[in-house]
């Protein structure tokens, strides 16, 4: 069996630009493949929270997604933006927004590659403890939304019942039952 080997970029063009993605097309060549085109969408790092109240309910966001032209229930989340100092920073002004809860202890979970087949971005999983409202949500006019308070305990079974199927979401349970959580805080 031979060792794989890598591609090499020849050149990227941008072929479409939307506000949350860039679509480029790459042309790559391989000792033993040759050139071929492939397409990548080019989007910011993405960052999910998991808000974990006093009482052990978790702060979860049932948002009207044009995707799959329905609700989901999900952790807040979102892109990191230009003007945020870090992923963790980006994840702490999500939950605020779309829950209108704070923490003052946030623990970074882990970090994914959401598709790494045509996109380069990873997702940063984040955990909130002792989470406690102040303010009201503050949505944007494209989003249909509203924040929910789920018991920890029925997290599993709403992810085995499909309830819950956002995939990042899943993922960010996943490192919290792996890691349950972390100790040390990356505010």
């Amino acid at each position: 069996m031979t060792k794989p080997r890598k591609w090499k970029t020849l050149k990227s063009d941008t072929v479409y630009q939307t506000p949350i993605f860039d679509l480029h097309r790459r042309r790559a060549a391989h000792p033993r493949r040759g050139e071929r085109d492939f397409f990548i969408l080019d989007a910011p790092h993405w960052v999910n929270i998991i808000p974990l109240t006093r009482n052990r309910e978790v702060v979860m966001i049932r948002q009207w997604r044009h995707g799959i032209g329905g609700f989901t229930l999900e952790v807040p989340g979102g892109m990191v933006d230009p003007t945020d100092r870090s992923p963790a920073h980006a994840a702490r002004r999500e939950m605020i927004e779309e829950t209108g809860f704070d923490s003052k202890s946030i623990f970074e979970l882990g970090r994914v590659h959401p598709n790494p087949a045509f996109q380069g971005n990873v997702c940063f999983s984040y955990f909130a403890r002792n989470v406690r409202r102040i303010g009201e949500p503050q949505w944007t006019p494209s989003e249909e939304t509203e924040a929910v308070l789920v018991p920890l305990r029925k997290i599993k079974g709403l992810i085995a019942s499909r309830t819950i199927m956002h995939a990042l979401t899943i993922a960010a349970f996943s490192f919290l039952q792996i890691y349950n959580p972390p100790r040390r805080a990356t505010r």
